[in-house]
């Protein structure tokens, strides 16, 4: 009787802290395949800055740090692919094709756009692929995935989802992804603790500019007619997953 008594307290105990705990002891943190993917939508938007904004020498220093960012995340990975590798070269290329065009127009392929865009896509397909890539969040690829939409969208016209893949994030758009993740940020919702707080304030600065991206129309106005605002966007979302990154 004294030991089933011992064994009872010992559960209820048990259950008690589990049931204490934050919702953010349950958040999975974020894996390496994921990782490489937010590695490879920042260094695009990079891209998409330094043209969009005059060949200013801090964008093409960011550049070249998410380059090399990505490049050991690569390197980090627990297990590759060929096709990954491939993608990986084929993403480079157009990133550095991108600085050698040089600030204007003139000299910029009329397909570059589409062929940079799908470059992205194949990279971030193939990091998908990955074994151990079931079953991930991907909250941060997400939010850097819709800061490339909205400043291709600013800077170089609409960017070319993912469309054959309509039940992955590679194919959506802001009217599916705003609500996946609002619905992921809600599960972790914890007014106690400061850091979810300050990431949820980020998220909602983010999100009213990413909702009026207005990625339905081929006008390249947004929802409420103001003019674009891509840096605000990816500073938003560059702190916003930084956070996410150092949280996990």
């Amino acid at each position: 009787m004294r030991c089933k008594a011992l064994l009872r307290h010992a559960f209820f105990w048990s259950l008690g802290l589990f049931v204490g705990l934050s919702p953010m002891a349950f958040a999975e943190a974020v894996s390496p395949q994921e990782q490489i993917q937010i590695h490879a939508s920042r260094a695009t938007s990079s891209l998409m800055l330094l043209r969009g904004e005059g060949f200013q020498k801090t964008h093409q220093q960011r550049l070249e740090a998410d380059l090399a960012a990505l490049a050991s995340a690569m390197q980090s990975l627990p297990q590759a692919s060929a096709e990954l590798t491939s993608a990986h070269q084929a993403l480079v290329t157009q990133l550095r094709n991108g600085v050698s065009y040089g600030p204007g127009d003139e000299n910029v392929p009329w397909r570059f756009p589409e062929d940079l865009s799908r470059a992205l896509r194949d990279f971030l397909s193939a990091a998908r692929a990955l074994p151990g890539a079931e079953g991930q969040s991907e909250l941060a690829a997400k939010v850097e995935y819709l800061s490339v939409q909205y400043l291709s969208r600013s800077y170089l016209g609409t960017f070319e989802i993912a469309r054959e893949q309509p039940d992955t994030y590679l194919g959506q758009d802001e009217r599916l992804l705003l609500p996946a993740i609002d619905s992921e940020l809600q599960a972790i919702e914890d007014p106690s603790d400061p850091e979810v707080t300050k990431l949820q304030t980020r998220w909602s600065y983010l999100r009213a500019a990413l909702a009026d991206m207005n990625s339905q129309s081929n006008t390249l106005q947004s929802v409420s007619g103001r003019p674009f605002a891509p840096i605000t966007v990816d500073r938003h979302a560059r702190s916003m997953t930084a956070q996410w990154l150092a949280m996990f």
